[in-house]
């Protein structure tokens, strides 16, 4: 790549940011980012939301003026290669990466949004974004009802920051279990054992139908001009008829790749933006990283995989061609509490198969779980919560794809003692 060479980012993001910073001056990089604020590290979110952290604490660093901050691209001129941005400008690439993540998925509720569309009720919040988390951490205080819909990896994460600001929790999943996407049956029970510990209400096997408010207009009667009809959250309504008080209402159901732009340009999009192990999408002057790609089938929704889509997709613009074959992701979550902290870490699947290999290792006194699953003679997935000393060990024999002696090897990894 020579420096004349011009290539665009859409998403000020993890994603795109990690790209701009490896090509570096081997390009004349522009990253498009939609939001205004100084760009941020979104797996700190929960930690600014809990207290732990400032928020300049999540801050990415700078980017410097490849930067265009508060700029949105809303639409992509294939043969002209131009980004039509809503400044009116219009910048010209010789590469184009769609960095522009996911978005917040809300849910089907009854009462979320006026007839005809509007506005979400005061007090109720999505959890994606940084505006999203001051404005969520500017509505909590002590004794405040505050209601997770959602409990998997981000509801879990956002009902433990809340409970950590004195707020009463209560967590509502759908699902049979907490994290059932990471955490086997045991793992997740104590999960919930933990969560509970904290003050917070769980409750499994649970669908929100909808959401009470007051001072919602009488339908279809439209608000007056000039006056707005404050709707203000009560209260979920649980699909058997039961329902919740709350003051705070977060919706934490998950999140869905952002591929409008994709579409619109006529790009191939199932899932997600379809790449292949380039990182093309179906317009090989244009690629994807990050939450909304799409490789082999597979959306990961991770920081790692997506910084690892980064790396290889800058080697490759830079002339070093790069395959990106896939990422074995690990979840890890750290579990706050005044005195009952508690470090989760997963990997591949937890689930054994018949005929599989398990080694499962449980102290109750020190409240730890460790637990992985051989199939022949390799490592197929784990769960360690309470102590993660050796997950270091455990995660690099997984993505290596080594050979073990089963379950020999599998106590070395799993203790500090070397199984004894």
């Amino acid at each position: 790549m020579t420096s004349e060479q011009r290539v665009v980012v859409i998403g000020g993001g993890l994603a795109g940011l990690r790209l701009a910073a490896r090509l570096g001056p081997a390009a004349s990089v522009t990253v498009l980012g939609e939001e205004s604020r100084a760009p941020y590290n979104r797996v700190l979110l929960a930690e600014v939301l809990a207290g732990r952290y400032a928020p300049d604490v999540a801050a990415l660093p700078d980017p410097g003026p490849a930067l265009r901050r508060g700029v949105r691209a809303v639409r992509i001129d294939r043969a002209a290669r131009r980004v039509h941005c809503d400044d009116g400008t219009a910048p010209e690439y010789d590469a184009l990466v769609l960095a522009t993540g996911s978005n917040p998925v809300l849910p089907p509720l009854r009462g979320l949004f006026p007839p005809g569309g509007g506005e979400l009720p005061e007090g109720v919040h999505a959890f994606r974004t940084m505006d999203d988390c001051l404005a969520l951490g500017a509505a909590v205080r002590p004794g405040v009802r505050a209601v997770v819909i959602g409990g998997g990896l981000l509801g879990v994460s956002a009902a433990r920051a809340l409970a950590a600001r004195g707020a009463q929790v209560v967590l509502a999943q759908q699902a049979e279990r907490l994290m059932e996407r990471q955490l086997d049956a045991d793992a997740s029970a104590l999960l919930h054992t933990h969560l509970t510990a904290l003050g917070a209400e769980i409750h499994t096997e649970c669908r929100v139908r909808g959401l009470a408010t007051t001072g919602a207009p009488p339908s279809p009667a439209p608000a007056r001009p000039g006056r707005a009809h404050r709707r203000v959250v009560t209260g979920v309504e649980l699909a058997d008829g039961y329902r919740l008080d709350a003051d705070l209402v977060v919706l934490a159901c998950g999140v869905r790749p952002r591929t409008g732009l994709a579409q619109a340009a006529g790009l191939e999009v199932r899932k997600g933006v379809v790449v292949d192990d380039r990182l093309r999408t179906s317009d090989p002057y244009v690629h994807a990283i990050g939450d909304c790609a799409e490789h082999a089938g597979r959306l990961y929704g991770l920081a790692g995989p997506a910084l690892e889509q980064a790396d290889a997709l800058a080697a490759t613009l830079a002339g070093s061609p790069t395959d990106y074959t896939g990422t074995r992701a690990l979840t890890r979550l750290t579990l706050g509490g005044a005195d009952r902290p508690l470090d989760l870490a997963a990997f591949g699947d937890p689930t054994p198969l018949p005929g599989d290999d398990v080694v499962r290792l449980t102290d109750a006194t020190r409240r730890t779980y460790r637990k992985v699953v051989l199939r022949g003679d390799r490592l197929v997935g784990g769960v360690l919560l309470g102590e993660l000393s050796t997950v270091g060990a455990l995660a690099r024999t997984w993505e290596g794809d080594e050979s073990l002696d089963a379950p020999h090897d599998m106590f070395h990894l799993l203790t500090d003692d070397g199984g004894h």
